[in-house]
């Protein structure tokens, strides 16, 4: 049955929205590449220089991530689940639309009513201005992340690779797995907040004008007059400078936001399938459920909050119109 929350929008404008978010896909598969390069290198490096009986004493998901080194080019595990989660989001993408329907069934219908949501649920936070221009990044950044949480929970990704090998044949411990959740990798977050703060200097500035910038930032905010407003100025300027901090730590903290909490669940996931040997298929069985709840509530928090940062960058009060 049709879907009336699609009649309102052409095929046309649908199909334009998602080839932006096809091709802003493509950014974020390769975003992390140079941070990538530099940490597997600097990885592969240091653990040549483990003992043995390091890695046998770890226990857990390992923080490293190389596995082939090509010299100027390293590729790590995460590098390449990335590339498999994105050709196949951008190959279903191109399959859903590639006969654009004014009633849409099957994968246009799913498309659709993907992009849809998130446009009206974008909308209703930053605005209908702010998110023309702004929506094929906060829905990509919605959608890649969401499909790698959950892509990281497919059994052998982290359960296959090299490890320690136990007295029955088998390994106690994964210690280079072949794939690699993404985003329990600091890198691809980090390339993640990078491109996004790029992108909101941007946007600020398209909103603002460096002169106006530099004005929402330190400038006074309502209306005063006389040496109330003198030290009111004194007072902004102040804060402008607090504000400075807190926006050079918006890349940090949501770089580690996302890569603490999926880190974490997959730590969460090895433990509980070692508690019981004999139970090691049942016991994660729960945990799994609510990591499929967090693979979701972390890709809605990233997407909120860099959508909310840039709204309070380009929204203007009343005077400044």
């Amino acid at each position: 049955m049709h879907n009336p929350v699609f009649s309102t929008y052409s095929p046309t404008s649908i199909g334009r929205r998602l080839r932006l978010f096809v091709l802003s896909l493509l950014l974020f598969s390769s975003s992390g590449l140079g941070l990538l390069a530099s940490e597997a290198s600097h990885e592969v490096i240091s653990a040549s220089t483990h003992e043995t009986h390091a890695e046998h004493a770890h226990q857990g998901l390992t923080p490293n991530a190389p596995l082939i080194d090509l010299g100027i080019f390293k590729v790590t595990n995460s590098m390449i689940v990335t590339w498999i989660v994105a050709l196949g989001i951008i190959v279903f993408a191109q399959y859903a639309t590639r006969k654009i329907k004014d009633v849409p069934d099957g994968a246009q219908n799913f498309w659709e009513w993907l992009v849809e949501s998130l446009h009206d649920f974008l909308e209703s936070i930053i605005g209908h201005d702010l998110v023309k221009k702004t929506f094929w990044f906060f829905a990509t950044l919605f959608i890649f992340i969401l499909f790698t949480n959950w892509a990281g929970l497919i059994p052998g990704v982290g359960t296959i690779g090299w490890g320690v090998p136990n007295a029955q044949g088998g390994l106690d411990h994964i210690a280079r797995p072949l794939f690699r959740g993404v985003n329990a990798d600091l890198n691809m977050t980090l390339g993640m907040a990078t491109i996004f703060f790029a992108c909101w200097i941007v946007w600020a500035l398209q909103a603002n004008g460096p002169g106006g910038f530099v004005l929402h930032i330190f400038g006074p905010k309502g209306k005063t007059e006389g040496f109330m407003k003198a030290m009111m100025i004194v007072v902004f300027i102040l804060v402008g400078f607090l504000e400075i901090v807190s926006i050079m730590f918006r890349p940090v903290s949501l770089s580690f936001r996302l890569y603490g909490n999926v880190f974490a669940g997959e730590n969460m996931l090895e433990s509980m399938s070692n508690l019981v040997p004999s139970l090691s298929w049942l016991i994660p069985v729960p945990f799994y459920f609510m990591e499929l709840l967090v693979g979701l509530v972390q890709a809605l928090v990233f997407m909120l909050l860099t959508s909310v940062f840039t709204l309070l960058i380009c929204q203007h009060e009343e005077g400044h119109h």
